[in-house]
C-alpha cells in the first residue's frame, strides 16, 4: 500500500493546516506494507519531455512549475525521482505473471506520474511515463509518439499504462468498466492490438484521466487499486475484519468428518495451516478441517493436488486451506466472510469475490484474466468464487 498525501507547503491562503490524504495504491496481490509518503514536488527547475522523431529531428516540451498540484511519480527504477518503487507481481510459487516463467521485467523504470489538485476536490490524474534524475522524460524512436491537431506532442510508453475506471464507484451495484491506455498527456485510448504496438489505438475524448475510487492502474507486470480518501473512509478496517473472523470462530464450525471444531487463524498469520484451519472443497463449497479422506494425509501435498473428492456430496474439486483476505482496501463492503475465491481459498465478502471474478486484469503483455486480488492467482474458468458451507457443531 502506498500512501499519496500532502504537505502543508503552500503559501497560499486556500492551503490546509495539516496533511491531506489524496488516496491510497494498493498492489493486487501483495498485502498492506506500511509505506506511507508525503511528498510535494516543489523543485522550481523546469521539467521536460523529449520525443525522438529521427536520428536528426527530436522535439522538447518543457513543463514550468505548478504550485497547486503534488506530483508523485511511481515505476521500477529506486532512483530518487520515484515516489513509489514496483516490481513485478509474482505468482504463488515465485512465478511471474508472464507467461509462468521468471523473465525480465516489462514494468518500466519511470512508468507513470499522478499528479493530484491541492485544493478540493483533490482530483488526481494519472499520466503515462516519469521523470528521471534529468528531470526529462525521454520518447525514443521506436516509441509510438504523434503530433496533435493543436500543435502539440503526445505518445506512450513502451508496455503502456493501462487503467479501468469501475462503473457506479467501489461498493455496491459496482461494475467493471473497459480497459483504456493512458498517453503522457494525460489523453485516453483504446487499447493497442498488442501491449507493445507503435500503432495506438483510438481516441476516447468522452472519457477522463481522472482516477475514481476503485480505479485499476495496470504497469505491465503490477496492477495497482486506487482508493479515494473518501472511499477508504468506507472500507472496512483491519479492526473490523479482525471482529468478523472472531465471530466466525465463535460460531464453532464443524469438520463433518473429524468432528472437530476449526477456526480461522490470526489475520497476521499466513501460508503455513494449523490443526484447526479450515479446508474447503472449492467446486461444492463444503468446508472441513484438514483430513486424509481419499487423499495422502500430507497437508503440503494435498494443497497442491488438482483434485480431490467431497466426502458429503461426492464433487470433485479444488481442496484448499482457506485464508480470510486480510486487505481492506479490496474490499467492497464490510459483510461477513462467506466465499471463497477458486482454486486460491482466500475468503472475503459475497460481493468481493462477486465484484473482483468479474475483472479481466491484463496478464502478460497479451492476455486477460480473472484474478484474486489477494494472491493475484487467476481464478477458474467455470467459477471464480464459491458460496462456503459450514456445518454448525452438533452439541
Amino acid at each position: 500500500m502506498f500512501s499519496l498525501d500532502q504537505e502543508n507547503i503552500s503559501t497560499s491562503p486556500a492551503s490546509t493546516k495539516g496533511p491531506v490524504k489524496y488516496g491510497e495504491l494498493i498492489v493486487l496481490g501483495l498485502h498492506r506494507r506500511a509505506f506511507t509518503v508525503a511528498y510535494a514536488v516543489s523543485n522550481k527547475e523546469q521539467h521536460s519531455i523529449s520525443y525522438t522523431l529521427s536520428r536528426a529531428q527530436t522535439v522538447v516540451v518543457e513543463y514550468t512549475h505548478d504550485s497547486n498540484t503534488d506530483m508523485f511519480q511511481i515505476g521500477r527504477s529506486t532512483e530518487t525521482p520515484i515516489d513509489f518503487v514496483v516490481t513485478d507481481t509474482l505468482l504463488p510459487g515465485g512465478q511471474s505473471q508472464a507467461d509462468g516463467q521468471t523473465v525480465q521485467s516489462t514494468i518500466s523504470r519511470f512508468a507513470c506520474r499522478i499528479i493530484c489538485q491541492r485544493n478540493p476536490p483533490y482530483s488526481a490524474r494519472i499520466y503515462a511515463a516519469g521523470f528521471d534524475s534529468s528531470k526529462n522524460i525521454f520518447l525514443g524512436e521506436k516509441a509510438a509518439k504523434w503530433r496533435m491537431q493543436d500543435g502539440q506532442m503526445d505518445g506512450l510508453t513502451t508496455n503502456g499504462v493501462l487503467v479501468m475506471h469501475p462503473r457506479h464507484g467501489f461498493s455496491q451495484g459496482s461494475k467493471p468498466g473497459v480497459w483504456r491506455e493512458m498517453s503522457v498527456c494525460g489523453s485516453v485510448f483504446t487499447l493497442r492490438e498488442t501491449r507493445s504496438s507503435q500503432q495506438r489505438g483510438k481516441m476516447v475524448d468522452s472519457e477522463s484521466n481522472e482516477l475514481v475510487d476503485g480505479s485499476l492502474v495496470d504497469l505491465c507486470g503490477a496492477t495497482l487499486l486506487w482508493r479515494t480518501a473518501a472511499g477508504l473512509a468506507r472500507t472496512p478496517t483491519v479492526k473490523h475484519l479482525e471482529a468478523l473472523r472472531q465471530e466466525l470462530n465463535a460460531g464453532r464450525p464443524q469438520c463433518p468428518v473429524g468432528l472437530n471444531t476449526l477456526a480461522f487463524p490470526s489475520l497476521r498469520r499466513k501460508d503455513v495451516p494449523d490443526e484447526k484451519q479450515p479446508w474447503a472443497y472449492l467446486r461444492c463449497g463444503h468446508v472441513h478441517g484438514y483430513h486424509g479422506w481419499g487423499g495422502r494425509r500430507d497437508p503440503a501435498v494435498d494443497a497442491e493436488r488438482q483434485e480431490r473428492e467431497c466426502p458429503m456430496c461426492r464433487t470433485r474439486g479444488p481442496y484448499k486451506p482457506l485464508w480470510l483476505g486480510c486487505e481492506a482496501g479490496f474490499y467492497l463492503d464490510a459483510e461477513p466472510p462467506t466465499h471463497a475465491f477458486v482454486p486460491c481459498g482466500h475468503v472475503c465478502s459475497g460481493m468481493t469475490t462477486a465484484y473482483w471474478s468479474q475483472i479481466p486484469l491484463p496478464h502478460g503483455t497479451h492476455a486477460f484474466h480473472a484474478a484474486c486480488p489477494f494472491c493475484i492467482q487467476p481464478l477458474g474458468v467455470e467459477a471464480g468464487c464459491v458460496r462456503l458451507i459450514f456445518q454448525s457443531p452438533l452439541d
